[in-house]
């Protein structure tokens, strides 16, 4: 495809920011539809050939038509809505319509829901254009490996895995194939994507940002959709965008009344000055190896990034290990109800792909699906999930207790104890997918966490930090990691995705 964007002037496609768009927009200097083609061609280039990151598998059909839809409605009324013509992806467990919700697996394929989930319809209400659908962990799990796509590339390093289970949003963004990205997280899958691909990415405090409409959302296990982007502004103003009320997710009850007018008046460069600083050293990642150069590299990363916080005016406070830790993460369990979820997810359509999970679970196809070998370590069954409930308020008041006798404002941990492992290594024995995941957060469902860029390690692979907060201190958060961010500067393109030629 080539462009018909309407000239340069200043704009910059690769690394631009919504507020670089909508002054592009502004100057005459792109067209939503010149954008949109621009990013059609990075997809074609980088993802379907080239490099071949294979992070796409879905595009948008309408995406052009929308775009020109946008066009007209600037020429008479100006920006439309916050994100107006701003070209968003979608991990493909978010239903979008008029685009298959595959789940990463040949047995969701065919399925088209009839209508948006909760978070692409506030999108599509703030003028975004819906680009495509991001690649995941198949049906949510693992690593970013499917039956329907094989397995996306990390852009960092062509044989390693981006992380998941969003890392088809999570390298498509770090590419510059899109200018934001929507991910979601049970584990750590916004997380580790954001970490191992040089980019932001935040959890959101479970009841801040519905998942209806979202396969695996509610009922369960409280996870979260959240963005991941290039930059902690735009995070912001996609918080901005997707967080509310939603009837049909009871979790966003508890969030109303909790989220700031906005998340931009966070942006506070000095927001490290006199910040107190918990650091976490102990181990906590899933199946770490704190022996191996591996976790050494990464920890190297995380020495220097903590004497960076305290040059940026951070107070850095040791933090006291915390009692049973691994005990305690060892008792994670799933309450079960997959039936309950099923119905909840599929009831949302008239034209559900299967009448029933064991259907589905039946079918011919299911025999191909990837499973991740740490898929099924959950315990099941009604004492397990007691004690994983038990466990998770321990585990909580543990840490709220903490932060309160340090007078803490936030925990700062590594995002992953380790770097992206190979690809291979997570296909085949010894199946390292998921190792050294900080998934400390599947238990404290109800703080915010986001994870920043803190650099490479000296093998030129991507580190990211995380500031944990307390129960709806989102902005805290994201002021910390806009900080860290402003101080230090360690977002970098990967060059496996340059610029095109005539590219602006």
């Amino acid at each position: 495809m080539t462009s018909t964007h309407q000239g340069t002037g200043g704009f910059t496609l690769r690394e631009t920011t919504i507020t670089d768009i909508h002054k592009a927009f502004a100057d005459g200097s792109i067209s939503v539809r010149g954008l949109v083609e621009l990013y059609l061609n990075r997809i074609e280039a980088f993802d379907r050939n080239g490099p071949e990151i294979n992070s796409i598998i879905t595009v948008n059909p309408q995406a052009l038509e929308e775009a020109d839809r946008l066009d007209k409605d600037f020429g008479s009324k100006g920006l439309t809505g916050p994100l107006h013509g701003v070209p968003v992806i979608l991990k493909d467990q978010m239903d979008a319509r008029g685009m298959p919700t595959t789940l990463g697996s040949v047995v969701f394929r065919d399925y088209f829901p009839d209508r948006d989930c909760f978070v692409t319809d506030k999108l599509r209400k703030a003028g975004a254009v819906i680009l495509c659908k991001a690649t995941l962990g198949e049906l949510g799990r693992g690593d970013t490996h499917g039956s329907l796509f094989g397995s996306t590339k990390n852009p960092y390093d062509l044989a390693r895995t981006p992380g998941g289970s969003s890392g088809g949003p999570g390298a498509s963004v770090s590419a510059n194939l899109g200018a934001v990205a929507i991910g979601q997280e049970g584990f750590a899958s916004i997380r580790r994507p954001a970490a191992w691909n040089g980019v932001t990415g935040i959890r959101p405090t479970a009841g801040l940002v519905s998942r209806s409409g979202v396969y695996a959302g509610w009922p369960g296990q409280p996870g979260s959709l959240g963005p991941l982007t290039r930059s902690v502004t735009d995070l912001a103003k996609m918080l901005d965008v997707i967080v509310g009320y939603d009837p049909d997710d009871p979790m966003t009850s508890f969030g109303v009344g909790q989220a700031p007018e906005t998340f931009t008046d966070s942006l506070d460069g000095g927001g490290l000055k006199g910040a107190r600083i918990g650091v976490m050293t102990q181990s906590m990642g899933f199946h770490s190896e704190p022996d191996c150069d591996d976790f050494r590299l990464v920890s190297q990363v995380f020495d220097r990034a903590v004497k960076e916080l305290e040059s940026a005016g951070a107070i850095v406070v040791p933090l006291p290990e915390i009692p049973r830790l691994a005990e305690l993460l060892a008792k994670r369990a799933s309450d079960g109800r997959l039936e309950e979820a099923w119905n909840l997810y599929y009831g949302r359509s008239e034209n559900p792909p299967y009448p029933t999970r064991e259907a589905m679970m039946q079918s011919p196809d299911y025999a191909k699906v990837h499973v991740s070998k740490y898929a099924g370590t959950a315990l099941t069954g009604p004492a397990a999930y007691a004690e994983y409930l038990l466990a998770r308020e321990e585990l909580m008041f543990s840490v709220m207790k903490i932060m309160a006798d340090l007078q803490a404002d936030a925990i700062v941990h590594k995002t992953v104890e380790h770097q992206p492992t190979l690809i291979s290594e997570g296909l085949g024995e010894p199946y390292y997918d998921m190792r050294g995941t900080t998934h400390i957060n599947t238990y404290l469902v109800h703080v915010p966490s986001i994870s920043v860029p803190a650099g490479f390690t000296s093998a030129g692979l991507p580190v990211g930090i995380t500031f944990l907060g307390r129960p709806f201190s989102d902005p805290e958060m994201v002021k910390l990691a806009y900080a860290y961010e402003q101080a230090t500067g360690y977002r970098c393109p990967p060059e496996s995705a340059p610029f095109l030629p005539g590219e602006p």
